[in-house]
Formats: C-alpha cells, sequence, structure tokens
C-alpha cells in the first residue's frame, strides 16, 4: 500500500519590529506560534521578542557565517513537512541581510514561500523624510573602505532618484563628508533609532547633518540616510576642482593642507589631486612667463 505523499512545508518571512515589540501584527504573533520552528540572525534577541508576546516556538540561528549548511537543515525540515519562518533581528529578512538566499533555495526546491510584510527601517525612513517617495533607490549599506566607498558615490551622482543608504554609527560621519563632496550639500534626511527610546529624525542638508553628528562624543544606533536625487529641486550642483581649489585658497589653506581639504571634498585620491594643482600651477607659470 502507498503512503500519500507527505504536504510541503511552508517558509515564512515575517517582518519582526525594529525597536517597540509593540510593532508586531497579529497575524505575525499568529504564524510565530503555529509554525514548527523559526529561523533567526541572534536567537537571543528573537527570544526576548517572543517572549514578550508569549510564543514558545523553538528557535535556531541562520546568519552569515552558517548560512549554506544551516540552510540546507532548514530546507530539508520543510520538505519533511514542517513550517518554518525566517526573521531578522529587526525589520524586513531579506533587505541587506543572508535571508534572500534561503528564499531563493526554497524556490528552486518548489516549496512555497509565503511574505507576512511588516516593519522595514527604509520604508520607515522614506515615510518621514520629506523628500520624493515616487522613486527611490535602495542601496544598503556603502563600501566601509573609504576610496571604494567614494568611487561608489560618483558613480550615483547623476541619479535622479531619492537615494536611501544604511550606515553604521561608527562610520556616519565621513559618509556624510563623503555625499557632500559627491553630490554637493543636497537636502537629507537622517532616520536613527527608529521606533526606539532614543528615536531621532533630522531634516537638514548633508553639511548640517554631520556638523550635528561631529559635535557628539558618540554616535550610537541604527541609521538610515535619505538623500535627494540630482535632479530635485533643492539639490545642489556637486562642486567641481576650479571652484573647489577656489575656496580652499580663500580658506587660507595651502600645500599639504590645500590637497589633503580638496581630496576629502571631491572625493579623489591626495595623488590625483596633487597632481592637478601642480599642473595647474606650472600652466599659469607658462602664461605668466
Amino acid at each position: 500500500m502507498m503512503l500519500p505523499p507527505v504536504a510541503l512545508g511552508t517558509l515564512y518571512v515575517v517582518a519582526t519590529p525594529l525597536g517597540n515589540l509593540e510593532d508586531m501584527t497579529l497575524r505575525a504573533v499568529r504564524v510565530l506560534r503555529e509554525v514548527s520552528l523559526v529561523a533567526c540572525e541572534d536567537t537571543r534577541r528573537t527570544a526576548t521578542l517572543l517572549a514578550a508576546h508569549g510564543i514558545r516556538t523553538p528557535t535556531t540561528s541562520y546568519f552569515e557565517h552558517n548560512e549554506h549548511w544551516k540552510g540546507e537543515r532548514l530546507l530539508a525540515a520543510l520538505r519533511d513537512g514542517h513550517d518554518v519562518a525566517l526573521v531578522s533581528d529587526a525589520g524586513t529578512p531579506g533587505v541587506s541581510d543572508p535571508g534572500y538566499r534561503l528564499v531563493r533555495e526554497a524556490r528552486a526546491s518548489g516549496l512555497p514561500v509565503i511574505p507576512l510584510p511588516g516593519p522595514c527601517a527604509a520604508i520607515a525612513a522614506i515615510s518621514v523624510s520629506g523628500l520624493p517617495t515616487d522613486r527611490f533607490l535602495f542601496l544598503g549599506f556603502l563600501p566601509s573602505r573609504q576610496m571604494a566607498r567614494r568611487r561608489a558615490l560618483a558613480d550615483l551622482a547623476s541619479r535622479t532618484e531619492t537615494l536611501v543608504f544604511y550606515e553604521s554609527p561608527q562610520r556616519v560621519v565621513e559618509c556624510l563628508a563623503d555625499l557632500e563632496a559627491a553630490f554637493g550639500d543636497r537636502e537629507a534626511f537622517l532616520c536613527r533609532e527608529a521606533t526606539k527610546l532614543h528615536e531621532e529624525y533630522v531634516f537638514q542638508r548633508l553639511s548640517g547633518i554631520r556638523q550635528q553628528l561631529e559635535a557628539r562624543d558618540v554616535v550610537r544606533g541604527e541609521i538610515v540616510l535619505v538623500v535627494a536625487g540630482a535632479a530635485g529641486a533643492t539639490a545642489a550642483a556637486p562642486p567641481d576642482f576650479e571652484t573647489t581649489l577656489s575656496a580652499v585658497e580663500a580658506a587660507g589653506l595651502s600645500g599639504r593642507a590645500a590637497v589633503k581639504e580638496i581630496a576629502r571634498r571631491l572625493g579623489l585620491p591626495s595623488r590625483e589631486v596633487y597632481a592637478r594643482v601642480l599642473a595647474r600651477a606650472e600652466a599659469s607659470h607658462k602664461q605668466g612667463s
């Protein structure tokens, strides 16, 4: 006698609160109670969320460094008919985390994948930024190395959409300086610690946000930066070399200090700036002789 085939389990992609534990949908609470297993980035953080809602479902870790072998175990559980919920530490799984790989593999295996929409830091920031939302470009985290970040921003300088970035508190001031150098002093919005006790929302130009954060001893929390696109009516044009050089000279800087400041403002290597300053000086000398 042939046994009926085992029904496949469903992978539920469940959005969870950014910080305030009340930001859970009724459906998310129900599904997290009903599934066989919850796959999460940090089992300790997820345990706090589950306990707050009286959920006792077992958890297992699934993050960037164990995703390959742990993903196979989760897929096996789904094939055996067990429903699994995928959550991140905060917000929507698959957005700037490895959750998309599990979703991709589940779909490739013919397993059902169902989203449970809810909080997302990028969308939360855009919704209160006051910048155009009809077209936006989400870019996640920029490169951590300065030169790679500056190259990436140079490629984005002409984009007309509102731009959305995630950034770490340790790099945010440096990132804001690079944004200003690449884009000019555009309007921007800082969303820090959204929905948490010390949440902060600042709408200013890039220079104003940078100066506010520079004045602090330390910057903490999860950060989203929303920046006006190039075609925005209030977006300033990126400074050119001659304009920047004149401004730096007018400020009384010369020599190495001037080269360093021009490189910072324009997002260029110091050696390139030095070569251009030297070539300019030689051309000026020839014209005068």
